[in-house]
């Protein structure tokens, strides 16, 4: 950007999905097909209108973006809905369509994978040499990403704050990855799970994903990105990772455009389902930005380690986690000493929501089914009943296919 965005003033959202099979549902490692279709190139991103189509790490993964911020995050759910039905058009023509979710419910990455060979490919090698790609956590997971700005320090540490409170409970709106390798894995957001641990091999790069206290931009770079570019050295003597986007904790600052990315939400059925959740985070953020129920010094206090506790129960539970942390309760401005997560966000969305009431009005079915029948992930669980055969989980995905196609909420199948 070239004028960093006051804070609240513009969003950037990246949604990603997989391209599948249009019979089988398996992994198809088509994305530079489908963009060199769109481009007549082997590029890495394409605008199409407000939004852009982009490649990730693997070849079976498409991502659609905001390219520039938008002020109105109701606006942007037609758009992707518009990209999505385009894409599956085009798709057609491989046998192709895009599956939604967090995790591929029986992929199996160390056989399956395959990574952009293109432009940039050598970045994509190093991760795969560093790391091992060919696994869950990198090979499988699909995920938003939600981009709030910040203009200077003092909005910086506001905004950092209020997001760090709010990463834990994040699981328990948006899990949608209860199922990997074909089974239940007995977690609720998997693809998490998987996240915590999967750029271990540099500690610094991730930290216990739940970041730590920061208070500016001069703090960051020497508590957060010297540390990991001098971890990565021995590793990467070549500096073809030495950037800001090595960074993977589940709220990452993006100095390039002056924004913090939030990461630790699974993608969801169809986009008003994403773009509800964003706007219900975005006002909660906001609330806690203002400092309705505590001070910006009491934010910044809670130690790191009683969030990443919270951040665990939610993966493994979701909006049925068990939330004791009563001095946690109090930041966010909960009355009571203990509650599920669901209660919580009850009682948030309840009392801090700020953004524009026609905004609330577009997101209110998809946030209606979440805050009812629970999260995807629970409903995912729901629909496949204790049957997690193939058969039936290529029933119950592709059902979830078609509400992507048609932008409705999943709630089952016949």
């Amino acid at each position: 950007m070239k004028t960093a965005l006051h804070a609240f003033t513009g969003y950037g959202i990246e949604l990603e999905y997989m391209i599948v099979d249009r019979e089988s549902l398996a992994v198809l490692p088509i994305a530079d097909r489908l963009l060199h279709a769109l481009s007549g190139e082997y590029l890495s991103e394409v605008e199409c209108g407000r939004l852009s189509w982009s490649n990730e790490i693997v070849l079976h993964l498409i991502e659609l973006k905001n390219h520039r911020p938008e002020s109105f995050l109701a606006t942007l759910s037609a758009q992707f809905q518009h990209e999505i039905q385009r894409i599956n058009r085009m798709l057609q023509s491989y046998g192709a369509m895009l599956m939604p979710s967090a995790m591929h419910p029986w992929m199996n990455p160390h056989l399956e994978t395959q990574l952009w060979s293109h432009d940039h490919a050598d970045i994509y090698r190093t991760y795969d040499r560093i790391f091992d790609c060919k696994r869950h956590g990198w090979a499988n997971l699909q995920s938003m990403h939600f981009n709030l700005p910040f203009a200077d320090d003092e909005e910086f540490a506001r905004l950092h704050a209020a997001i760090r409170l709010l990463l834990p409970i994040l699981p328990a709106l948006a899990a949608s990855s209860p199922i990997a390798e074909g089974r239940a894995t007995g977690l609720l957001d998997t693809r998490m799970a998987n996240y915590l641990t999967h750029q271990m091999q540099i500690p610094t790069t991730m930290g216990q994903v739940i970041p730590d206290t920061i208070i500016d931009r001069t703090g960051y770079v020497t508590q957060i990105l010297q540390p990991m570019y001098r971890e990565l050295v021995a590793l990467d003597p070549d500096g073809i990772l030495r950037h800001e986007w090595l960074n993977v904790r589940g709220a990452v600052a993006r100095f390039a455009r002056n924004a913090i990315e939030i990461r630790v939400i699974d993608v969801q059925e169809h986009p008003g389902a994403d773009l509800a959740i964003a706007m219900v985070v975005r006002d909660a953020v906001h609330a806690l930005y203002e400092q309705r129920a505590a001070s910006l010094a009491e934010q910044q206090a809670i130690d790191t380690a009683v969030l990443v506790g919270i951040l665990h129960a939610c993966i493994n539970d979701a909006e049925q986690a068990r939330i004791t942390e009563c001095g946690y309760l109090q930041l966010l401005g909960f009355p009571e000493r203990q509650c599920q997560a669901r209660e919580l966000w009850q009682h948030l969305i309840a009392s801090m929501s700020i953004g524009p009431m026609d905004e609330a009005a577009a997101c209110q079915a998809a946030l209606d089914t979440i805050m009812e029948q629970g999260p995807l992930a629970r409903r995912l669980l729901r629909a496949a009943g204790r049957d997690f055969s193939r058969s039936r989980l290529q029933a119950v995905y592709r059902e979830l296919c078609n509400c992507l196609q048609e932008g409705r909420s999943f709630v089952g199948i016949d």
